[in-house]
């Protein structure tokens, strides 16, 4: 199952070598764990078209985990592989935002939580295509061509169900208002993001605060929605301080590797 890579790395201290390692991981666990939430809706979407849909960007970021696990796992350097990070490892050690463990909901509640992620995962592999780590800038270049896709989707469906009928316009205000405390944690850096961008491997926050929030104002607009303001950001899921929700993800993910450990196909 696990591809090779050669890492194309800078020469770095080890300190920065662990922190990539960090970094890297928590990508993985995020593209990981938003990908197992959209498996979730196969068979279960409102229409075929769009089951399909949520389908395919499922995989889509399932590639991108794996790509970034592999990496990790040479950074690292002990001998794991990629199937050891995704599935032996416990909730508190996983560094996803809180925002991409949060239950589907109805589909307005998938849309808004896809919608927030997509907006920041695109300009941020805009980004990281142009930084130092060439293993890093090769998995953004290949991901953002289909992150492109996946933020144009969300924002069509936030802009149908917020300029469509009265109960798709309740739906997505509601889900607006209970997502929108788990979106600023993707901008706020770690200890080792800051780390990171204080050497030049993480690109700075601030520029791609900005380009989200005017993004994310254009679809609201269009939407005939109003963006929340003054709403306190609920962090901890990048420190691995996450919701409840996860270990209950985790449970269904990892079952099978934890019920027969090594198993093969």
């Amino acid at each position: 199952m696990q591809d090779t890579h050669t890492i194309l790395l800078p020469e770095v201290t080890p300190e920065v070598r662990q922190q990539l390692f960090d970094y890297v991981l928590q990508l993985a666990d995020t593209s990981l764990i938003l990908a197992h939430r959209l498996s979730e809706w196969c068979g279960h979407g409102p229409i075929l078209e769009q089951d399909l849909a949520m389908a395919n960007i499922s995989l889509d970021l399932l590639g991108e985990a794996r790509s970034y696990y592999q990496y990790a796992a040479e950074l690292e350097g002990q001998g794991r592989t990629e199937d050891d990070l995704a599935y032996l490892r416990s909730a508190v050690q996983y560094r996803n935002p809180l925002l991409v463990e949060q239950p589907n909901g109805d589909f307005a509640h998938t849309i808004v939580r896809q919608f927030l992620y997509d907006a920041f995962h695109y300009h941020l592999l805009v980004q990281l295509q142009t930084g130092p780590d060439r293993q890093l800038a090769a998995i953004a270049e290949k991901s953002v061509k289909e992150a492109a896709y996946h933020v144009k989707w969300s924002a069509e469906w936030v802009i149908r169900l917020g300029d469509g009928t009265d109960e798709s316009r309740r739906r997505v205000e509601t889900a607006i208002n209970a997502l929108w405390r788990y979106q600023g944690e993707l901008t706020t850096p770690t200890p080792t993001e800051q780390a990171l961008q204080a050497v030049g491997f993480v690109p700075g926050y601030a520029a791609i605060q900005q380009q989200i929030d005017q993004h994310v104002a254009r679809v609201f607009e269009e939407a005939t929605l109003a963006v929340p303001q003054g709403v306190f950001a609920q962090k901890g899921g990048k420190t691995g301080r996450h919701s409840e929700h996860l270990g209950y993800l985790l449970t269904e993910l990892q079952y099978m590797q934890r019920a027969y450990p090594g198993m093969k196909w």
